[in-house]
């Protein structure tokens, strides 16, 4: 697909310890849409991912508006848990949600997200719900046990479903719907080869 005139990038946010594994179905798919994916470090900095992956982030953090954006991902990392050094993408996320800007969020991410309070009034998912409650946080009648969830503009996902976690991405942003996005989860999450034909009809391989 060619990239629409006019479409506002992708942020993805990017720092050390970040778990590379978490957002590359998502990011592949939408740049072969047509979506610009930029990176955003808490400076531009080099970081380094847990599987040794170096990234000069395209921008800082601090250069990031919503206005210019249409998401703002953000994969797990150890240091979500570790130190408060990536709150300012918590509260970051909290200028986008505002702004009415989608924000998706995975693993580690999603309790960086809880403790802005940012998960107290949607429904929610991540790794476990005890994970989450650990945070303290005020949203756990709101956690729900499944792949991932779209509720309010947040995509929450635990650090297993990286396939689900692109599926509420795709749908998000309209990149795929309906049969084609049923069939596009099922080819890369179940192996379903059945999927090809829906897909190639499509034109989304």
């Amino acid at each position: 697909m060619n990239a629409t005139a006019g479409r506002k990038p992708v942020h993805l946010a990017v720092y050390d310890t970040l778990a590379d594994w978490e957002t590359g179905h998502a990011t592949a798919h939408l740049a072969r849409s047509g979506h610009e994916i930029r990176t955003v470090g808490p400076s531009t900095t080099p970081v380094t991912s847990i599987g040794g992956l170096r990234i000069r982030p395209d921008l800082a953090l601090d250069g990031v508006r919503p206005e210019d954006s249409s998401l703002l991902i953000l994969p797990g990392a150890d240091l979500w848990d570790t130190s408060d050094d990536l709150a300012p993408f918590a509260r970051t996320a909290r200028a986008f949600l505002a702004a009415g800007v989608p924000v998706a969020a995975i693993c580690g991410a999603t309790a960086g997200l809880a403790r802005e309070g940012l998960l107290d009034d949607r429904a929610h998912t991540s790794a476990v719900s005890f994970y989450l409650a650990a945070t303290g946080y005020a949203g756990g009648a709101h956690y729900v046990e499944t792949d991932a969830v779209t509720d309010a503009g947040l995509v929450t996902a635990g650090p297993t479903e990286p396939v689900a976690f692109a599926r509420e991405i795709l749908r998000l942003l309209g990149v795929y719907e309906g049969e084609v996005l049923d069939a596009w989860y099922r080819l890369f999450h179940d192996s379903d080869a059945s999927a090809y034909a829906v897909l190639e009809k499509a034109g989304a391989l």
